[in-house]
């Protein structure tokens, strides 16, 4: 067994399944009709009830609300952040959640390239201005390596829940990443 696949056994991997993955990510700021106006121009998503006060009340809702696939983008971090994170992976410090320690096996294993496979979301209610956005994340499993178009590599499928600053669930999510070794030549 080469010291790759020691690192990558199952029992290594499959110890990261079912924790959560990292502390709460907490958004940065509320839900707001401005971040809402620039999502729905930049995709060209005209429905009036994301851009209008009143078409929004004339089909019952109590103000303008935001797309339902925009929930993620409350909780992201920014650039900032990703640049301290990208500094840290780089001088080889990991950080001390079980995702953090999961994708510095994978690193040091080769398999340092990402994708996004897939996403499933599904909506308990809608994100109105204002509301605070927290996501809980859980590490759901892990398979591989699987030889794959991109090279080979481990999926990774994380589960999430956003809620609201009562706790009340808004959206529940899977997401699904490939942490590939790249194929030579690509």
């Amino acid at each position: 067994m080469t010291t790759a696949e020691q690192v990558l056994s199952a029992e290594a991997l499959q110890r990261f399944v079912g924790t959560v993955a990292e502390p709460p990510r907490m958004a940065r700021y509320g839900v707001s009709e401005a971040m809402i106006r620039n999502w729905a121009e930049a995709l060209d998503d005209r429905n009036p009830v994301y851009v209008d006060e009143a078409a929004a009340r004339e089909s019952g809702r109590s103000g303008i609300i935001a797309p339902p696939a925009m929930v993620s983008t409350w909780v992201m971090s920014g650039y900032r952040r990703w640049r301290e994170v990208q500094r840290a992976r780089a001088a080889g410090i990991v950080e001390q959640t079980p995702y953090a320690e999961l994708l510095s096996l994978l690193d040091r294993a080769g398999y340092t390239s990402v994708v996004a496979t897939r996403m499933e979301q599904e909506y308990e209610r809608e994100l109105t201005v204002g509301l605070q956005v927290t996501c809980h994340i859980t590490i759901e499993s892990i398979t591989g390596p699987k030889q794959t178009g991109l090279g080979e590599g481990y999926f990774i499928i994380l589960g999430k829940r956003y809620e609201d600053a009562d706790q009340e669930t808004i959206t529940t999510e899977r997401f699904t990443l490939l942490r590939f070794r790249p194929k030579e030549g690509s």
